[in-house]
């Protein structure tokens, strides 16, 4: 059995029908955890290591602002993936062998996401600072799942969306 930890991280989960309807559609269980950050609980470092320890595939599930993870992502990269623990040792750190999976969603249309788009570039490439950070720690890079256009979702939508998430989470790694 695969064991999979979500780390979603949102600003304002409560102001999101998107990465709230992702969220609500995951089941946590003896083999999915998932990790809410938030701006106003402190992380417990030894916490979030064990859980990363203890998973085989980790999700990072965040809405893109500005091309990017919001900051409470960055903040728990920084402070949980950390030299000595996660790389830096002479030998795999904790990450290593496990596989990195994004999920993200941006308020911009997926045609807006190439090089003569409003954006200039392709999402993927947006997406290069995970990338790196995968290879860096000798994770395996998943296929991400970016939503484009959330804010034209309509409720049918975001279900549907919901069940792609589920069997995301569920299916084997690939």
């Amino acid at each position: 059995m695969t064991n999979t930890l979500v780390i979603v991280a949102h600003p304002d989960l409560s102001s999101s029908r998107a990465n709230a309807a992702l969220l609500a559609a995951l089941e946590p269980s003896d083999s999915v955890a998932v990790r809410l950050l938030t701006a106003t609980e402190p992380l417990d470092i030894p916490a979030e290591q064990r859980a990363l320890e203890a998973a085989d595939e980790i999700v990072l599930q965040y809405p893109t602002y500005w091309y990017s993870p919001p900051a409470t992502l960055k903040n728990w990269l920084d402070e949980v993936l950390v030299r000595g623990w996660a790389y830096g040792t002479g030998a795999p750190g904790a990450p290593a062998g496990k596989g990195l999976r994004v999920v993200t969603t941006t308020g911009g249309a997926a045609d807006a996401y190439r090089p003569d788009g409003f954006h200039g570039w392709h999402f993927d490439d947006v997406l290069i600072p995970m990338k790196a950070l995968a290879r860096r720690l000798g994770m395996a890079w998943r296929e991400p799942l970016a939503v484009h256009g959330v804010r034209e979702l309509d409720a049918a939508s975001l279900a549907e969306l919901g069940l792609r998430y589920r069997a995301l989470i569920a299916a084997p790694a690939a």
